[in-house]
């Protein structure tokens, strides 16, 4: 594909579509600022997205986007109790435990997936979409719960998903992922920052 072809299926691409994918851009913005108001967008975001991933033959993609609807309202009530007197949360490091689970998890969840859906579909990128999707929902849970390096699984994902989508044809969603992956190496450069900020007032505070 040249780059012609390729602006013009960018310029072509829906209004959905540049709904969805500006809505994404504020919520990670959103999120990397560790504002409640990330939620708002990402349920735009994921709404959307439910119903394109469905029109392109994604489908792990399009029921990981159902359970975003649900984890944009979990997240808003967990992240509305643990907001400090500025109106953000504070973020917490997680246990190695908790990390490897996610990765057992990841690992068993994409085998099990991709096989149905390679066998019992016409989904394609079944083993890439079903990794996506497993993945998405690890990085979701620990997000929503604040812990440090969701960004690292998210960082992983999206270069998944920028080769898959972009073999799509859904250019400003690849270009959103694009962005979604510089703010996930900023993100994690922000909220290890917060980390050790709060742990260093905490133990001066303490001395």
């Amino acid at each position: 594909m040249n780059w012609l072809e390729w602006l013009q299926g960018f310029a072509g691409a829906s209004v959905p579509e540049w709904i969805a994918t500006l809505s994404g851009f504020l919520c990670v913005y959103l999120i990397i600022r560790r504002s409640i108001w990330c939620f708002a967008f990402g349920l735009v975001q994921v709404s959307i997205y439910s119903w394109i991933f469905y029109d392109v033959k994604l489908y792990s993609d399009m029921v990981l986007h159902l359970f975003y609807i649900g984890f944009q309202i979990y997240g808003w009530y967990i992240w509305r109790q643990s907001q400090n007197a500025s109106g953000h949360i504070q973020v917490k490091k997680g246990s190695a435990r908790e990390y490897s689970l996610c990765f057992c998890l990841i690992a068993i969840v994409t085998l099990t997936l991709g096989t149905f859906m390679h066998q019992y579909t016409q989904a394609d990128y079944a083993y890439g979409d079903a990794f996506t999707t497993s993945a998405s929902l690890v990085a979701q849970w620990l997000l929503t719960h604040k812990k440090l390096f969701n960004w690292l699984f998210w960082i992983v994902v999206d270069v998944v998903a920028i080769t898959i989508y972009w073999q799509k044809g859904l250019y400003p969603t690849s270009v959103l992922y694009f962005c979604f992956l510089i703010m996930a190496i900023v993100g994690q450069w922000q909220w290890y920052g917060n980390w050790q900020q709060v742990n260093v007032t905490a133990k001066q505070t303490n001395d």
